[in-house]
Parts: C-alpha cells; structure tokens; sequence
C-alpha cells in the first residue's frame, strides 16, 4: 500500500506565495519547497489513487511520474498567451483514459488552488470527432443519456459545466428536446470543494467516492467515443 501522509497548509501557502511571486528569481530558490510541499505529496495522492482506480473504471490510470503522468507540469505555455507569468499557481492531476493522450480525452480531474478547489469528469475541450460521436449517441440513445446525465448520487454532488454552442449543431433541429446537451461543447462535470476538504484526512476516499458516483455519467461518454469502460 502506498503512503500518502494527506496535504498540508504549506501546499496552499507556497501557492499563494507563487502567486504573489510569478517569477523566475523567486521559484530557483523555492523549488525545493515546491517538491517538499507540492510535488511529493501530489505524487503520493497519485500512486494512492492509482491503487484503487479499478473501483471507478480499470481503463483509467494514475501515473505517478514528474513528467509525462497525471500531474500537470508547474510551467506554464505561454506562447499563444497575454498573461506571460511562467509558472501555474494550482495543483492540475488529470487521471485520463489510458487510450487518452492530453487533456480533452475523458477523464477525472482534481484542481487544487488557494481560490478554487474542484473535482471534475469528462471530456474538455473533446477533438470535433469526439463531440459528433457523443451528439450521436445522445441522439440515438436519449434514455440512455437521460439516465446518466440524471442520476441521483451524481447529480447530488456535480453540476454539468462548460461551453456551448449558441446555435444548434449542423443536422440537429433547435426543436430536438435534448437540443441543449447537443449543443454543449464541453461534456464536463464539476464538483466544488473548499481548502478543508483538501486538508481533511479523508480527502483521498472523499475523491474516490465522488468519482465512484460519476460513474454512470462517464461511462456513457467514454462509450460514446468508442473506448471501453
């Protein structure tokens, strides 16, 4: 079993801290408290995760790596971006498909920041094809759909979020009744949190019993792009 000894205050200090100080001559000094502090523990709540994972769904993975895994690198792309600050001031761990390679493939999410902490599900920002193959199937499959964007314990703790089209999508009448769902280009999910529950012993089954109660509502979208479940 691994050892995950739980967040501590100083993760959200030293996040503040960054935010407050977003730049290079003050994180060289600081990177080790960063992998004190954030890092280690972020890969702890990881490998924890990855232990129990198959409870949700055993086709999505938990990969305990500095690069490359499923916490998201503290340096920012800043190429196409007004807001040049180089590093993130929050903790990203993305827990994707394994046929997933980036962030819009289906997964289960964790944001941890000193202003918003949420848990979330689902494709952001899905490729074209992805977003036609999930339309299709709330199409084809509207009870299907209906019982899992509606179930009881996932709707107790998430709120369906993200961005919509204003128009309907092309071959979709606006008199369809599930004409707002096809509309959405996000197929997403949000949990909101508070700093407590970040900090409170039973935050790791707190994420997992969460994810758990996703389930229905993730596994018809991870189908809908032809991935199993």
């Amino acid at each position: 079993m691994s050892d995950f000894p739980g967040f501590t205050p100083e993760l959200f200090r030293f996040l503040h801290e960054l935010s407050e100080n977003n730049v290079k001559s003050w994180w060289e000094p600081n990177k080790q408290r960063y992998e004190d502090v954030v890092r280690s523990p972020a890969l702890a709540f990881i490998t924890a995760v990855g232990e129990r994972l198959a409870e949700v769904s055993p086709h999505y993975v938990a990969i305990a790596k500095k690069s490359g895994g499923s916490m998201m690198r503290p340096f920012r792309d800043t190429r196409f971006s007004k807001d040049k600050t180089p590093y993130k001031t929050n903790v990203g761990i993305h827990f994707r498909h394994r046929a997933g390679k980036d962030v819009h493939a289906p997964g289960l999410y964790v944001h941890i920041d000193p202003d918003e902490v949420f848990l979330a599900t689902g494709l952001w920002h899905p490729e074209s094809s992805a977003l036609k193959a999930i339309r299709a199937r709330i199409d084809a499959e509207p009870k299907a759909w209906l019982k899992a964007r509606d179930d009881a314990g996932f709707r107790k703790l998430f709120d369906l979020a993200g961005d919509s089209l204003k128009r309907p999508p092309r071959g979709y009448d606006k008199a369809h009744p599930l004409i707002d769902d096809l509309k959405r280009k996000d197929h997403i999910a949000v949990m909101n949190l508070e700093i407590d529950d970040v900090l409170d012993i039973g935050f790791l089954d707190d994420v997992l019993d969460a994810f758990k109660a996703a389930k229905p509502y993730v596994r018809f979208l991870t189908e809908a792009v032809g991935q199993p479940f």
